[in-house]
């Protein structure tokens, strides 16, 4: 696996695919700038070396040309970042483009025009790739979020760079993360399946059973698995179409020697609101009328003592409707047996959107190993697959 430390970037141009896919409020001011603060260390480490800078993302879904996606809006939260300069030019291939980056010296920084003002990036077309590919020396791709698409900038590109091209400090940690919860990983190992839908985990379920000693399911997808075993879930969200593989599931678990842990009692509601009534009732008998928006006191104990004997943690998706302050304790008793395990030496990785969320709402996300920067694409990864980003890297 070729990584930064590979390379000497003194007097090269280094044409680097990162995610500033970041999101904006009305002023296009950034409201969070995680996927640049991520990013910081590959820049400035061929900063250091001696090389410059051509960074290329995407922002937004842009039906072509459109200023309110001009990744022009990010120059200033960038520079605060990186505390450089930063150049900006208003597209990203040909002359302008070209012409901005050959006149880059050691130790600057361009940042191109939202990649996705061309229809063919997300095409993966190769004439478009191969002009990006003009614009540097070494191609570095740092952008785990869009590893899962094979488009220009992030996997095609690279074929133009055979010998020149290598994975950025975020990326290759992404995927050292995920490795080690998969393949590398201290035993006893847990994986932590939240969410609303059982459906959407099926295949990371399946891949990672044989991975995994315990694993706990939260979230909506607890009362596919409890109707599954003729427990009453009232007017709870359930996947009828997926009793079969729910049970399916737990038998392969009880065959691999897997123990599955569900919710034991549940926080019942009235309404999905925040201001319903609520009472505690076991998982088993959900009064028609009422719905589970969280774990209840005893699943959270169980789920503390399972959390505390693993030395390696997956979590991915919340166990409740963590949004809403009365259905967020369980989301967050399992963040602070996540800290505390991992304060006592063990492994935790958190990935997915929702899970990536809960983790900065209540200030976790320096109490665990690592935190993911891509939903999709860490998803795919724990389904077993390849992504064609990280594919385009290792191919010789």
């Amino acid at each position: 696996m070729k990584t930064l430390n590979d390379f000497d970037f003194k007097d090269k141009k280094a044409l680097i695919r990162v995610d500033f896919n970041v999101p904006l409020n009305d002023d296009f001011q950034v409201t969070d700038a995680t996927r640049i603060l991520s990013a910081k260390p590959t820049i400035i480490k061929i900063l250091e070396d001696g090389g410059s800078c051509i960074l290329m993302s995407h922002l937004g879904r842009p039906k072509g040309v459109d200023e309110t996606f001009s990744l022009k809006h990010i120059i200033e939260k960038v520079e605060d970042i990186l505390g450089v300069g930063v150049k900006f030019v208003s597209s990203c291939v040909g002359a302008e483009a070209e012409e901005a980056a050959n006149n880059l010296e050691p130790g600057e920084i361009l940042l191109l025009e939202n990649l996705r003002f061309h229809p063919e990036e997300t095409a993966g077309d190769e004439n478009f790739a191969q002009s990006l590919s003009k614009l540097g020396d070494i191609y570095v791709n740092d952008a785990f979020g869009t590893a899962h698409r094979a488009h220009a900038s992030t996997t095609i590109v690279a074929q133009f760079f055979p010998e020149a091209k290598c994975f950025g400090a975020l990326l290759a940690k992404e995927i050292e993360s995920i490795d080690k919860v998969l393949n590398t990983s201290e035993k006893p190992v847990l994986a932590v399946l939240g969410g609303a839908k059982v459906s959407s985990k099926i295949t990371v379920i399946e891949n990672i059973l044989d991975k995994v000693d315990h694993m706990i399911i939260g979230g909506g997808m607890t009362f596919t698995f409890i109707k599954a075993q003729g427990g009453k879930v009232g007017d709870s969200i359930c996947e009828d179409d997926k009793i079969p593989l729910a049970l399916d599931i737990l038998k392969q678990a009880k065959e691999k020697g897997v123990q599955i842990h569900l919710p034991v009692d549940i926080v019942a509601a009235n309404a999905f609101s925040n201001t319903a009534e609520t009472q505690i009732v076991d998982v088993n008998a959900i009064p028609d009328g009422w719905q589970g928006l969280d774990a209840g006191p005893k699943s959270l104990e169980n789920f503390n003592d399972v959390v505390m004997q693993c030395k390696t943690i997956l979590w991915n998706g919340p166990l409740g409707v963590f949004e809403m302050e009365n259905y967020a304790k369980g989301t967050i008793a399992l963040g602070n047996a996540i800290a505390d395990s991992t304060k006592n030496g063990a492994f935790s990785l958190v990935g997915g959107g929702d899970s990536v969320a809960a983790v900065k709402q209540f200030g976790f996300e320096d109490k665990v190993s690592y935190v993911s920067t891509g939903g999709g694409a860490m998803l795919e990864s724990l389904e077993g697959k390849t992504l064609p980003g990280i594919a385009a890297i290792l191919e010789a």
